[in-house]
């Protein structure tokens, strides 16, 4: 089995939205990402998808994205990143997942050789970064459900490597620690995958090893639109 990870598909959702306006690059993207995602990827690895999957405003109107996914090898773990407005209730959109795909929500799901918990996250509070009081509150919620997943992962994890989903960074090269990595180095993380960044913003992000975690940053423009094989078991 091999591990990969990409995110922010960003797929239609039913909707005329041309990628392109956001750069050449995103010019029919996704039928880049499936072909090389059926290039590569074989049906007994595992595909770790951190957010921003379909552009849907309804689960019904995201269930074509989340069937042609489903068609793709490999089996898939979701969470939810800040523009999948179609996800509303864990229960509801567990139900209409093909076969073969994992949606977590403030949980954990073992797969076989290793453990994988997520959340959403959220914005880092900082000085250089005054925050509103309601985006202080959004933080703080996300680091419990963090505290959530990773209970989670514990309990079902029984000494398998753990590696952790968020959609927002955790941390970026001008700011290396966070409420986020705190809890992931308390729990022994070995592993963290993140999206969000797009375009200049991808220079910001940080890939590689702090504190005992390896964080990866996987959205789909910073890694050629290809799902990228991350090895860590």
């Amino acid at each position: 089995m091999n591990l990969f990870a990409i995110g922010d598909l960003h797929l239609a959702g039913g909707q005329d939205k041309p990628m392109a306006v956001f750069g050449p690059q995103w010019d029919r993207h996704y039928e880049k990402i499936f072909q090389s995602w059926r290039e590569q990827v074989k049906e007994e690895d595992v595909v770790l998808i951190p957010g921003d999957i379909s552009w849907a405003m309804s689960l019904k109107d995201a269930e074509a994205d989340l069937k042609a996914i489903g068609e793709l090898p490999g089996r898939k773990v979701l969470i939810r990143g800040n523009h999948d407005y179609w996800w509303n209730g864990i229960g509801k959109v567990r139900s209409a997942l093909p076969p073969g795909m994992t949606a977590l929500q403030q949980d954990a799901a073992d797969m076989g050789e290793f453990v994988v918990c997520g959340t959403r996250g959220w914005m880092i509070p900082s000085e250089e970064t005054a925050q509103v009081e309601q985006d202080v509150k959004i933080y703080r919620r996300e680091l419990a459900r963090l505290d959530l997943a990773l209970d989670a992962a514990k309990r079902i994890g029984k000494g398998k490597p753990l590696a952790v989903m968020l959609h927002y960074p955790p941390l970026y090269k001008s700011m290396m620690r966070s409420g986020f990595t705190e809890r992931m180095e308390a729990a022994g993380v070995r592993l963290c995958v993140y999206g969000h960044l797009h375009g200049s913003g991808i220079a910001a992000g940080f890939s590689g090893e702090q504190g005992g975690v390896r964080y990866e940053l996987t959205s789909c423009d910073s890694q050629g639109f290809a799902p990228r094989i991350i090895n860590f078991f």
